[in-house]
């Protein structure tokens, strides 16, 4: 009797352990969630699978589900774990899990599998997919935003993705994980790739720019446009203003940078800076600014017109020349203007008018006119312009040998025909009765007499003598009566 028990209970065990050790299941291929590629970043990096396992039964109460993630070649021999879940979380399928990239993910050929732990099992590795972490994901600046470069015959020049990031500039130098392509643009939509690296050797004359190399995933990190060119003698290039154009002179310095060379000297108004001799130049003032950079074999030049009020503005009159009013007619002056919460104050002959204050004025007389326009917010700085208006001359046939400077409006001033007024560039000279110059000036405005005459002769008697642009000449008299 006690062999038989022996016996049955030896039966037993080794049949729970048979079961034990047998258990087993099977997981399959999991498919991806909804997502061909993954291109995360900071701010989205969520992704799921889902997989079936059989038989449920099978699954231990410790059992934990694994998510490993290939290397970019889609072999599991490194794998990364990705995921694992709770103890007998998971007893139910199929099943959907979530899981985040690495940041150092960059690759087009990564694969996913599941794992189980107890019982033992591993599916198959899922459909390969891009899998790239973006971890620099805004545009960068090469070649310290200059965007020509110039080379000398025969020789290149060098393209860099400036470091380290400062201020606005995300330089994706600053992660060491990431690499860069090159592309040369072959129309203002499409471009070649030319080479990877930090750094592209320019020999061929075309616009370039580099890329964060992401693959198939789309990205925002990619630079400014650099336009080289080659130089047999002496090229031109340009000057970028690490503060923008205009800046704000009032909050900082900004700094100049020229295109690379060997050698630089640079100036202010046409006057040589004295010890600025660097491919960079720092200042804050406004100005026209330039250098002289020597490639070597060739040299070339830059300029930029530098404005440190912080703002522009616009006004839609001329400042070159004098605004004539018709008879009749006024003249609409507007302002147009980036500043933040501006005010406009606008002078006649600099005497305020304080009545207006808006962007834009209509005149309706002649004078010597200027608007101030005032940043109130943030670079608090002003800018103005000046301008001249003048009434149209009338278009008198005859030149008048009689005035009468009494104030009535009638005959006050000397009118004469349009021929030898403001713009014909005559001569005009007029001169009293003992030959003394009253008056001299090749931009005659109809406005003599200015001032009162003094009257100790009953009708005093004054000369004039008219140089046109082609040298003929008009003499006579003027007589003025009260």
């Amino acid at each position: 009797m006690k062999t038989f028990i022996t016996t049955c209970f030896i039966t037993f065990f080794m049949f729970s352990i048979s079961k034990t050790v047998g258990a087993q299941i099977v997981i399959s291929t999991p498919s991806l969630g909804g997502f061909s590629q993954a291109c995360a970043s900071s701010s989205f990096n969520t992704y799921n699978i889902t997989f079936s396992f059989s038989p449920e039964e099978n699954l231990s109460s410790t059992n934990q589900f694994i998510i490993e993630l290939s290397d970019e070649t889609g072999s599991f021999s490194n794998a990364t774990v990705v995921y694992t879940s709770a103890q007998g979380s998971i007893a139910s399928s199929p099943a959907t899990l979530s899981f985040s990239i690495p940041t150092d993910t960059s690759g087009e050929s990564y694969k996913l599998r599941v794992k189980s732990t107890a019982p033992v099992a591993t599916s198959t590795g899922s459909v390969a997919f891009p899998a790239y972490y973006k971890i620099q994901d805004t545009p960068f600046s090469i070649n310290n935003l200059v965007d020509t470069g110039v080379y000398c015959s025969g020789g290149s020049y060098l393209l860099t993705i400036d470091n380290p990031g400062t201020g606005d500039n995300d330089s994706p130098l600053q992660y060491s994980s990431l690499t860069f392509n090159w592309f040369k643009e072959t129309s203002p939509t499409t471009s070649v790739f030319v080479a990877t690296g930090n750094t592209l050797s320019v020999s061929q004359p075309g616009t370039y720019f580099a890329e964060t190399n992401y693959g198939s995933c789309t990205s925002n990190s990619f630079s400014n446009r650099v336009t080289v060119s080659e130089s047999t003698t002496n090229g031109t290039s340009s000057i970028s203003s690490s503060l923008g154009n205009p800046y704000c002179a009032t909050q900082g310095s900004t700094t100049l940078s020229s295109i690379n060379g060997l050698s630089y000297q640079w100036y202010k108004d046409g006057e040589e800076i004295l010890g600025a001799t660097n491919q960079m130049y720092m200042t804050n003032e406004s100005g026209e600014f330039s250098v002289d950079v020597d490639l070597g074999d060739c040299m070339t030049s830059a300029s930029i017109s530098l404005d440190g009020i912080g703002f522009t503005s616009q006004i839609d009159v001329d400042l070159e020349d004098v605004n004539i009013i018709e008879d009749n007619q006024t003249l609409l002056a507007t302002i147009t203007t980036t500043a933040s919460s501006p005010e406009f104050k606008w002078y006649l002959n600099d005497v305020l008018i304080a009545t207006e204050t808006g962007n834009s004025y209509e005149i309706n007389e002649s004078g010597n006119y200027k608007v101030e326009i005032a940043q109130t917010v943030g670079c608090v700085s002003t800018k103005e312009f000046q301008f001249i208006v003048r009434l149209a001359f009338p278009n008198v046939a005859d030149i008048p040998n009689l005035i009468s400077p009494n104030g009535d409006g009638i005959n006050d001033t000397w009118v004469i025909p349009q021929a030898y007024v403001n713009g014909s560039n005559a001569s005009v000279t007029i001169l009293d009765s003992q030959g003394k110059i009253i008056l001299k000036t090749n931009d005659y405005l109809n406005n003599w007499p200015e001032n009162q005459i003094d009257f100790k002769n009953v009708n005093p008697v004054f000369y004039y003598v008219i140089i046109t642009q082609d040298n003929k000449t008009k003499k006579g008299s003027i007589t003025v009566v009260k």
